[in-house]
């Protein structure tokens, strides 16, 4: 998931921000653009600082995924095949105006080949297993 979650930020959260855990103190601004002050972070400067940083939350406390979705970070490090024939390795999730796209390491000098999370490209995801089965035809590689 890459979307930003607003509501996975309340009162007393503990975030990691700039690899540092922090406590929201405050919330004000909606949804779409939260302003929160975090313990530790007490001057203008310092929340300067931390602009632009990604913020994290644990794991535990995301709500439960549904059917076809996938934390990023399970899927960096997938082997990629178009059936048998391996492809690659998925390098990042990256998020694009139109979908999210798995960037694909292949071997040698060959280019990083951009795999959409649709479902003529991707034929299973097996995370348990670490492997990605995609359609090198419907991508035009073939």
């Amino acid at each position: 998931m890459t979307d930003p979650r607003s509501e996975l930020l309340p009162l007393d959260a503990t975030v990691m921000v700039a690899g540092v855990r922090r406590v929201v103190s405050r919330r004000a601004g909606h949804d779409r653009q939260p302003i929160l002050r975090l313990e530790g972070c007490d001057s203008r400067e310092q929340a300067r600082a931390l602009a632009g940083s990604e913020l994290l939350i644990e794991r535990g406390h995301a709500p439960e995924l549904g059917a076809d979705e996938w934390w990023a970070e399970d899927l960096e490090g997938c082997r990629v095949q178009d059936r048998a024939e391996p492809v690659g390795v998925v390098r990042r999730l990256l998020a694009l105006p139109s979908c999210e796209v798995l960037e694909v390491e292949r071997p040698g000098s060959a280019p990083v080949l951009l795999v959409p999370l649709v479902s003529d490209a991707v034929r299973e995801v097996d995370v348990e297993r670490r492997v990605i089965d995609i359609d090198l035809g419907f991508l035009g590689e073939r």
